[in-house]
């Protein structure tokens, strides 16, 4: 039910999302832009993470989320009005965030395309994750 009214809120704003989509490349990485990483612990050990990213889950293994604990958890690594990128194993779960981020709650997104797996496919090393 609650992916059933999130699917709902963020269709029904997406036309008005000002966000930025930017393919990811390892030169993106070199910016000084914070970058949150919303995959499942599992994908973290996984892949390892980007060096620097501050890990942040949003969907778990079952697809649930909790808003609240996520914004927590955000607001404790960005300021609402500094820049940050989100970035997820393929850009799929990013999208959605970014827009409900941008669009209803003010935050300066730029959803990073193509995730973890084009970095990794451009020859980016991740690190590995740290609990």
């Amino acid at each position: 039910m609650k992916k059933i009214i999130l699917g709902l809120l963020l269709l029904g704003t997406s036309l008005f999302a000002e966000l930025q989509n930017v393919w990811v490349t390892p030169d993106f990485l070199k910016k000084d832009i914070k970058i949150i990483d919303v995959r499942t612990p599992g994908e973290w050990k996984e892949t390892g993470i980007v060096k620097g990213a501050y890990t942040i889950m949003f969907f778990d293994e079952k697809g649930r989320f909790n808003v609240p604990k996520f914004l927590e958890q955000l607001d404790k690594v960005v300021k609402k009005d500094e820049q940050f990128a989100l970035i997820c194993r393929t850009g799929s779960r990013t999208t959605e965030i970014s827009k409900f981020l941008s669009s209803q709650l003010g935050y300066k997104v730029i959803n990073l395309k193509g995730g973890m797996k084009k970095l990794m496919h451009e020859g980016y090393k991740p690190v590995a994750y740290k609990p």
